[in-house]
């Protein structure tokens, strides 16, 4: 029942903004306090109808203080018969219900959305276009992000105060993967190329390198977070993927590719962890149960090229792949089954690896369509608007970087924008780590970071901003701060 507490929390941080108005510190410090009390009291084991019942008195009690939500002729009745989840971060904010008929044919939590790609954007529009001019998006998203970013303009969001720490515990092998764990602000893991995963602590200082994950006979290519952060998926070149407990770093279980091809990159289904999808050099992609080792029925698929790059949005509905041929599959993924549906097919640019996709529902108040942010080897970072039900993609704008042969990876910030403008941050072959504006036409470029002596490929966010990530070719791995405002 980990949802309902997560759910809690949205509430909270729906209400928060209109805590205590002239002190932005205490309301961060508040959501922070309420997220780690709620993750405590979710492993007590409290009845299902327990904490549905809180979580109904709970709503109550802040609409009494602060006043429904459902206010006649407010933007915020939008969002009053269903109360926002969030997941591993607080821009992931999806609805569900307490109706049994949204459990799968074979017991799965399905999430329950509002509509079609094209209503959700049409109803981000129409709570903007409610708004008087200059006010913010009044989503319970956009208000967890004013909460815990505090009142700064965007580029003194992302100001940094330079390095927080550096590993070096994989230098001569490439790091292609560093992440920080979900919803936490000092635990991060990396993988690299030597065949190790790094799982590493920054709080207490000094930072420490708590456990090395050995037992993979080539290089590691890609790994993945469970949304309760306590096992770790990871996808080598020795053609198999391997189930690791956080805890101990303990190898539960190796599974070998269906092909018996190098593995290149991998994702959890964000609504059921029980399932994982995984993407070969044999050009497939196969859905993956954790639990018993198997392939999933009805799960696979062919691309044109080697299989670098997956994604899901939110919802776990639409899948995309990204292949070095440089063409994009969108899927349909079954919450009951597994099974998997193609569905659309974009080609990037003939021959240009697609390296890295990330999907958003939407990125700011400016920028209120779903969105996949994508790098391919075209010296250029891609925005993508995803028009409809079936992931079909319609390019937005560009931003120029380096990248012609190395595998770059990008990501959106996690926290939705309540300002003008919102960021993505992505690696770079200038050996520079580069933030962008979405939605500034001119000098979109807001900040740089300088440090790496080798291609940056890949970086990665905690859940409150304060701490930016990124690894390169060398197999340095820097912790950026960012500046206390």
């Amino acid at each position: 029942m980990a949802a309902v507490w997560q759910q809690v929390l949205a509430v909270d941080a729906r209400y928060n903004a209109y805590r205590t108005p002239t002190f932005p510190q205490f309301r961060t410090q508040y959501i922070r306090r309420r997220s780690q009390l709620l993750r405590e009291n979710a492993k007590a084991g409290h009845p299902p109808a327990l904490r549905r019942q809180y979580l109904r008195l709970r709503g109550q009690l802040l609409g009494q203080r602060y006043g429904p939500l459902s206010e006649p002729g407010s933007a915020r009745a939008y969002s009053n018969s269903i109360v926002r989840s969030s997941r591993t971060t607080l821009d992931r904010m999806e609805d569900f219900e307490d109706d049994p008929r949204a459990l799968g044919a074979r017991g799965h939590r399905r999430s329950v959305s509002r509509g079609s790609y094209q209503l959700q954007a049409q109803m981000n529009r129409a709570v903007y276009e409610d708004r008087p001019p200059g006010s913010v998006v009044p989503t319970s998203a956009a208000e967890a992000s004013r909460a815990m970013a505090g009142d700064t303009s965007l580029s003194e969001n992302y100001a940094f105060a330079g390095m927080y720490h550096v590993f070096d515990q994989h230098v001569d092998e490439a790091v292609p993967r560093v992440r920080f764990a979900n919803d936490d602000r000092h635990r991060l893991a990396c993988c690299s190329l030597d065949g190790s995963i790094s799982l590493c602590q920054l709080v207490p200082a000094p930072p420490a390198v708590l456990r090395v994950l050995r037992g993979h006979t080539r290089g590691v290519s890609d790994f993945a977070w469970s949304l309760s952060n306590d096992i770790l998926v990871s996808t080598s070149l020795d053609a198999t993927m391997r189930i690791w407990a956080s805890e101990d770093g303990r190898c539960i279980r190796e599974i070998p590719d269906p092909d018996g091809a190098e593995l290149l990159c991998c994702t959890f289904q964000p609504v059921n962890n029980n399932l994982t999808v995984v993407g070969n050099a044999k050009h497939n992609v196969h859905v993956m149960n954790i639990s018993t080792g198997k392939k999933v029925k009805g799960g696979s698929s062919k691309l044109t090229g080697r299989v670098l790059a997956l994604s899901f949005d939110a919802p776990g509905r639409l899948l995309w792949a990204g292949d070095d041929r440089g063409s994009i599959f969108s899927f349909l993924f079954d919450m009951a089954t597994g099974k998997l549906t193609k569905a659309k097919r974009l080609v990037v640019h003939e021959g240009s690896p697609v390296t890295s996709i990330s999907a958003r529902s939407w990125v700011s108040r400016e920028a209120r369509d779903p969105s996949l942010l994508i790098n391919a080897c075209l010296n250029k970072l891609l925005l993508y608007r995803v028009v409809d039900n079936e992931g079909t993609l319609q390019l937005k704008r560009s931003f120029p970087i380096e990248q012609s042969s190395h595998p770059v990876r990008s990501i959106f910030c996690p926290l939705m924008s309540f300002r003008q403008g919102a960021c993505v941050v992505t690696g770079s072959e200038d050996m520079c780590v580069h933030f962008f504006d979405v939605e500034r036409a001119a000098k979109a470029a807001v900040n740089k970071l300088q440090g790496h002596s080798a291609p940056v490929l890949d970086v990665s966010f905690n859940c409150d901003e304060s701490l930016l990530a990124s690894s390169d070719a060398s197999g340095m791995v820097i912790v950026w701060r960012r500046e206390q405002k």
